[in-house]
């Protein structure tokens, strides 16, 4: 299939279980890296009026709930999150399988907090229902750098596309000199690079 850029009004955002408790299991990345990038993607797609559905699993244990400034940025978002009761892979979830089906866009952009366990899996049923899938591998982590290798290994083998932060936000901007590339400079890009 030739390839099409992903534009703010055809992908939509998956934040996968970015809480307060699972950030600190992401160890292959430093953790102040990994919320200012989850934190860039949820900004842009706000500026960009993307679809975005939140999940998060467990938030009664240890996971903890969503980051705090994720209901910030993404107020409705964040009431609406998928609340997953231990199924690991999101998209076994019916409510957020419904939820992302819902968006009705075919191209996504996942983040999870952790690339092993809680991006892979809905990567890979994601491609295999047929959509075209970014995951943002620098918006996500996992306990070691070897398990990080081994799932962006089997995600890409499968037919997932890796990007970083920066790579996805400047696709999605596509022009810096339109209104919404501007406030995307301004508001997201620039105070992360002197953050």
């Amino acid at each position: 299939m030739p390839y099409e850029r992903f534009t703010g009004d055809k992908a939509a955002l998956l934040l996968i279980d970015h809480q307060v408790g699972t950030m600190g299991w992401a160890k292959s990345m430093p953790l102040e890296e990994l919320k200012r990038n989850a934190l860039m993607l949820a900004k842009t797609a706000k500026i960009l009026k993307m679809p975005v559905v939140l999940t998060s699993s467990m938030e009664e244990y240890a996971q903890g709930p969503l980051l705090p400034e994720l209901e910030a940025i993404l107020p409705a978002e964040f009431a609406a999150r998928i609340k997953r009761l231990g199924i690991v892979n999101a998209m076994d979830d019916e409510n957020f399988a419904a939820a992302v089906k819902a968006t009705g866009r075919r191209k996504i952009i996942l983040a999870g907090v952790t690339n092993d366990v809680c991006t892979v899996y809905p990567a890979l049923s994601l491609v295999s229902d047929g959509y075209q899938v970014q995951v943002v591998a620098d918006a996500g982590a996992s306990p070691s750098k070897f398990g990080d290798d081994m799932a962006l290994r089997r995600m890409e083998k499968n037919g997932v596309t890796l990007t970083s932060t920066n790579q996805v936000i400047a696709e999605l901007a596509g022009n810096w000199a339109t209104p919404q590339g501007t406030q995307i400079v301004t508001e997201v890009v620039m105070p992360a690079m002197q953050g």
